[in-house]
């Protein structure tokens, strides 16, 4: 019995010394505190942040160099031909009898300048004719596809003329389709400018079908005040 106790005593003293030397065979893992787990978030976070600054300031200026490597637009060098035109012009003449009116003296004048960044040329114009007094507004541009100048014109009767002209030298030969009370009718002619630009001449005609023309106007356009220089 003695023996069996003392046997007992070492086991536990055993077991109480393999306890102190940590003789678990479990394996165990080191657990991170809680400052230190902020630690690394605030890390992380600042990581990112400069990752999305570095990414920003890449991406702007990608952009401003590409801005930087593409032309400005300019209007088309061609447009430069209708600098002689510009101006404010008086101009008297005659139209002939026929479906758009009763014929007979014309006067009127004209404003004729560059808008919209020089892209554009305006043409304002005030009439006296034998069916009373008229005003129209006509916008003119550069086809660089078709080499010429299309034109679109509206008066103060409704009526709507579109076409082109070309300008060659001091002439500009030019036609369209004249349309009014829901007629319409092709009209053609061309300007003849003086060799000081000081003036010029313009003579046109009409048809109703294409084939047939008759004379429809004359008039002389004389200028009175340049273009202000730029």
């Amino acid at each position: 019995m003695a023996a069996f106790v003392r046997s007992r005593l070492k086991l536990r003293t055993l077991l109480k010394l393999q306890g102190c030397a940590g003789g678990s065979t479990a394996r165990s893992f080191p657990r991170v505190s809680a400052p230190q787990e902020n630690h690394n978030f605030i890390s992380r976070r600042l990581i990112m942040q400069r990752i999305s600054a570095l990414l920003f300031l890449s991406v702007f200026c990608f952009a401003t160099a590409l801005q930087a490597q593409t032309p400005t637009p300019t209007p088309d060098p061609a447009l430069k031909k209708m600098l002689p035109f510009l101006g404010h012009w008086t101009y008297e003449g005659e139209s002939q009898p026929g479906p758009l009116g009763p014929g007979g003296k014309v006067t009127g004048e004209q404003n004729v300048r560059m808008i919209l960044g020089g892209y554009f040329v305006e043409t304002r114009t005030t009439e006296k004719n034998p069916k009373g007094e008229t005003r129209s507004l006509e916008i003119d541009r550069y086809d660089p596809g078709d080499k010429n100048f299309p034109f679109s014109v509206y008066d103060s009767e409704g009526a709507t003329f579109s076409g082109v002209f070309t300008v060659s030298g001091n002439t500009s030969p030019w036609s369209g389709k004249y349309v009014v009370a829901g007629k319409q009718y092709l009209i053609r002619g061309t300007d003849t400018l003086a060799a000081d630009s000081m003036s010029f001449t313009r003579k046109s005609e009409m048809s109703a079908d294409g084939k047939t023309w008759a004379p429809l106007s004359e008039s002389k356009f004389t200028k009175v005040q340049p273009a202000p220089k730029k």
